[in-house]
């Protein structure tokens, strides 16, 4: 089948009450994933191809699977593009402050 019929498998999205603590700290460990949440914290949704990091396509689908994986985004499809959310409210739901508390830090350095 050429590449372009081929349909791309539904990512699997932990529920709220599955994300894992050690899985986020886990995805938050690596710089250019931090670098995709601190800007999804203060831009709401935002087109893939468009984080400021300096990475290989497939090195990005790499870094935010194991962010979907782990419970702190998610795609949804609009016409050619594919546009990543930061999964804020399940995230503060589940464990309250931590998000808040980790970009702040990395913010300031650290």
């Amino acid at each position: 089948m050429p590449r372009s019929g081929r349909r791309r498998e539904a990512p699997h999205y932990p529920d709220a009450a599955d994300i894992d603590l050690l899985d986020v700290l886990h995805a938050l460990a690596d710089p250019t994933r931090m670098t995709i949440v601190q800007t999804l914290s203060v831009e709401p949704e935002r087109a893939c191809g468009t984080f400021p990091v300096d990475v290989a396509p497939s090195t990005l689908s790499h870094h935010f699977k194991v962010l979907r994986e782990a419970g702190l985004i998610r795609h949804r499809e609009e016409a050619n593009r594919r546009l990543t959310t930061l999964r804020a409210a399940d995230l503060e739901e589940r464990f309250p402050g931590l998000l808040g508390t980790v970009v702040a830090a990395y913010r300031n350095g650290g």
